[in-house]
């Protein structure tokens, strides 16, 4: 029966994609094989990859890269791969299977790397795993691929248990714990909604004022009680009055409130978001931090060699001895010959489980440290080969010093928000205490461990 996808690929180069795609097909209920689970079954190599592509195969899925050919250029596929693809395509013709052979296209390289392979139906997956996974699914589903596993039992989920989890074992001991949630150190009690007449009138009273202030359509949203309604248009001095004004209540918006008219209580936590973001947008821009907008129109912002002198950012972990040396990290800095990279962040207001906002860390690249590169291809492929070195350990305290990079001179993280008040966020994200840990790993990544148990020192051919 042909119920198995078939993974082809060069290694140890393109092993990282392969595990991630191979991992997540089997979750999904595909029966899936790579050459790591032959060598851990303990069958012969070539006579385990013969009988799976000539009897069980319903798709050969070559993760198709430069890495594929001999010193990445076209015309020469290494040994294994090539292998592979002709017993493929003898028993595709054969057996006259359609798009028995799937190219996930991952890199940069031109679609005829080999003769034949410009014919195939590629799937691109170069700018977008997720999106070259959700075109893999279609064209399985649209195929009839079988799924055959109830429950996953993956032998990389094996590998991983056996050769990483017990060199990291949960262990017995007291430890803080950071999270992602930054809250609010002092919510006001109340915020503010004005309703105008039309859109217009409500651009022109937000234009008029400099605090944070929310708008949707012809809503204003702020935690001034008495906003400033004079605004100037053609020369001439306006005074706009709202058609309504509503006060909400911090209680209100938490535990909700019963209304038929507007605002509702979804209407008050959405224009309250709004309102959140636009703080935090000011609040960055204060800081004179550069911004880049994100795919999901949202901005991550992330500091320059003009706003931050020295990239290193010093500070000592909450709750730690005076005595203990002061944490260092670093921002920004060089990236090979191409520019810079830049820790980034973007933030989600967030109403639950905390007031705050919840925190996503990113990974920039800048040609002079300042403007981020416009080629969305270099920036995919380089974010991962960055990210690749970092574990929590690096992700923490580049969120934290982060934080601290933001205090002014009295420690304190804010902005004004009304004519008599200032907001405050946290000096650190909210943290929890825990009865157990772990040792984050020092020098080997979980990729170069299943490189030394699967492959042999000079194994360095596709497929072999």
């Amino acid at each position: 029966m042909r119920d198995t996808l078939f993974i082809s690929h060069a290694t140890p180069e393109d092993n990282e994609f392969t595990i991630w795609i191979a991992s997540r097909l089997e979750l999904l209920g595909y029966k899936v094989w790579i050459d790591k689970e032959g060598l851990l079954g303990g069958e012969r190599f070539w006579k385990e990859i013969d009988g799976v592509i000539r009897n069980h195969a319903a798709k050969i899925l070559l993760v198709y890269s430069n890495n594929i050919c001999y010193d990445n250029q076209p015309g020469e596929l290494k040994t294994g791969i090539n292998k592979e693809i002709e017993l493929a395509e003898s028993i595709s013709s054969h057996e006259k299977i359609k798009d028995f052979i799937i190219p996930l296209h991952i890199d940069n390289a031109p679609y005829d790397l080999f003769v034949g392979s410009n014919m195939l139906n590629h799937i691109l997956f170069k700018s977008d795993w997720a999106l070259g996974m959700e075109q893999l699914l279609k064209k399985l589903e649209k195929d009839c691929i079988p799924k055959v596993l109830e429950s996953t039992d993956s032998t990389i989920a094996k590998w991983f248990e056996s050769e990483y989890l017990k060199n990291n074992e949960i262990i017995n001991r007291k430890e803080l714990y950071y999270s992602s949630w930054w809250s609010v150190d002092n919510l006001p009690e109340s915020f503010f909604m004005y309703v105008f007449e039309n859109k217009k009138q409500a651009d022109a009273v937000h234009f008029a004022n400099d605090i944070p202030i929310g708008k949707i359509s012809n809503v204003l949203t702020t935690f001034e009680e008495s906003i400033d309604l004079i605004v100037e248009r053609d020369g001439e001095i306006i005074n706009i009055t709202p058609k309504e004004k509503h006060q909400i209540t911090a209680t209100d918006l938490l535990f909700g409130f019963e209304s038929d008219n507007f605002p509702t209580h979804k209407d008050a936590e959405n224009h309250f978001k709004k309102l959140f973001n636009q703080f935090f947008h000011q609040l960055m821009r204060k800081k004179k931090l550069f911004w880049c907008e994100l795919a999901n129109k949202k901005f991550a912002y992330y500091y320059v060699p003009s706003t931050l002198k020295n990239p290193r950012i010093t500070f000592n972990y909450p709750y730690s001895s005076e005595k203990r040396k002061k944490k260092t990290k670093i921002l920004f800095g060089k990236y090979k010959s191409l520019g810079k990279w830049h820790y980034a962040i973007s933030a989600k207001p967030s109403l639950s489980p905390f007031i705050g906002f919840d925190i996503k860390s990113h990974i920039f690249f800048t040609t002079d440290g300042f403007q981020t590169w416009a080629d969305k291809d270099k920036i995919h492929s380089h974010r991962r080969a960055k990210g690749r070195r970092f574990f929590n350990e690096e992700w923490r305290d580049m969120q934290l010093a982060f934080i601290q990079g933001l205090k002014d001179y009295n420690g304190k993280i804010g902005l004004v928000i009304s004519k008599k008040k200032e907001m405050f966020l946290k000096e650190w994200p909210e943290m929890f205490w825990a009865n157990f840990g772990y040792n984050e790993p020092t020098n080997k990544k979980p990729e170069d461990m299943l490189k030394e148990y699967f492959f042999d020192d000079d194994d360095d051919e596709g497929g072999e």
